[in-house]
């Protein structure tokens, strides 16, 4: 699939959308959706916000606009739009400021006739916020999609599995953050998640933010690696020396519990239905209500996680839709990033070498990361 057809693919299914919600046209400007609808470009500058600068607006026939100030403008079109087909919209950068409406306003004089307009965050003189039904509509992946997430799916299991295995103890958990950052960005990805826990801090916190605490016995490192807008989302853990028991039967358990989710991952499942997996997989594994601990995570893409599954989630799977799943046991995790295909799901961010835990579920093998020993 090329390029061109995948947005053409992409601009079909908005416009389904806005067919069935009566629309004239969607802007689009958080960060995820402008990456999703332009195969990997970036309205990114403040990565402190979700908004990006220059609004993406599709219109009811297919035509597509990008909005922006002039500031912004000549960026997007040489560097992140070149060659799909934009038409630009530029406005100053005073007016923008003085006048909260100024994109809605511009997008609205492109209309062809009255009809409302939405947009994927809350803008000024819009008509109606859908990030909700347009996170449904990029949840299937191309399969271009697919063939980048499963070579950055490599690429951050290699990368953070090598940085894992060369730790040495005594290295503080922010100064671990950092070389699994550094480790991510020499192969092009950004680090939007990292969390890093030693000793204690392991069974103490489920997201465990670096601190200057050194490690001595065990650590382990979590990632959510973000390229092309693409997200991967994976955790290992290391000991120096000897795994303890106890460690090594809660994070077989949690494997099982994360096979188990594997296996029930198929188009249709619902959010509802894959939460009770993990909540009967931790009871016949001795430690029941560990899911009302931490979420188990769920469908992710173009953010960390689209959604989680919950007990009263009325989401489903999707074909090509990716997820991380992560369940855990105090003290111990598994976390992999898939993609459900219509009988099995495929893991993309598997580390070479790293010791697997093998577990049978549904007639089908899984191989889940074990305990790395230094």
């Amino acid at each position: 699939m090329t390029r061109d057809s995948e947005i053409s693919e992409k601009t079909e299914r908005l416009i389904q959308l806005m067919a069935e919600e009566k629309l004239g046209g969607i802007l689009l400007n958080a960060r995820h959706n402008f990456s999703w609808l332009t195969c990997g470009g970036s309205n990114g500058i403040d990565q402190s916000r979700e908004a990006g600068a220059g609004w993406l607006f599709v219109r009811d026939d297919a035509r597509r606009f990008v909005l922006s100030n002039k500031i912004e403008m000549p960026r997007l079109l040489e560097e992140e739009l070149e060659g799909q087909g934009y038409e630009p919209v530029e406005f100053g950068w005073e007016l923008e400021k003085a006048n909260p409406a100024t994109v809605t306003e511009h997008a609205r004089s492109l209309l062809k006739d009255h009809k409302p307009i939405a947009s994927d965050l809350p803008v000024a003189g819009c008509d109606r916020v859908i990030e909700g039904e347009i996170s449904r509509i990029r949840g299937a992946l191309t399969q271009s999609e697919v063939d980048r997430y499963r070579v950055l799916g490599r690429d951050a299991g290699e990368a953070i599995g090598r940085l894992a295995a060369s730790l040495e103890p005594g290295l503080t958990e922010i100064e671990i953050a950092r070389r699994a950052s550094e480790a991510l960005a020499a192969c092009g990805a950004h680090s939007v998640v990292s969390l890093v826990a030693t000793d204690g801090r392991l069974a103490k916190y489920r997201h465990p933010v670096p601190t200057q605490r050194r490690w001595e016995k065990s650590v382990m490192v979590v990632a959510c690696a973000r390229r092309g807008g693409l997200t991967v989302s994976l955790t290992r853990i290391v000991c120096n020396g000897t795994v303890p028991d106890e460690l090594t039967r809660r994070t077989q358990a949690c494997a099982r519990v994360n096979a188990q989710l594997f296996d029930a991952t198929r188009p249709g499942v619902k959010g509802s239905d894959l939460y009770l997996v993990t909540s009967r997989g931790y009871e016949r594994e001795g430690f029941r209500g560990e899911e009302h601990l931490h979420h188990q995570g769920g469908a992710t893409g173009y953010r960390t996680r689209d959604w989680v599954a919950h007990p009263q989630s009325e989401d489903r799977v999707q074909l090509r839709q990716a997820f991380a799943w992560n369940p855990s046991i105090t003290g111990t995790k598994t976390e992999e990033t898939c993609i459900a295909f219509e009988d099995h799901v495929e893991v993309i961010s598997a580390s070479p070498n790293w010791p697997g835990i093998t577990v049978e579920a549904g007639g089908r093998e899984y191989v889940l990361p074990g305990v790395l020993i230094l």
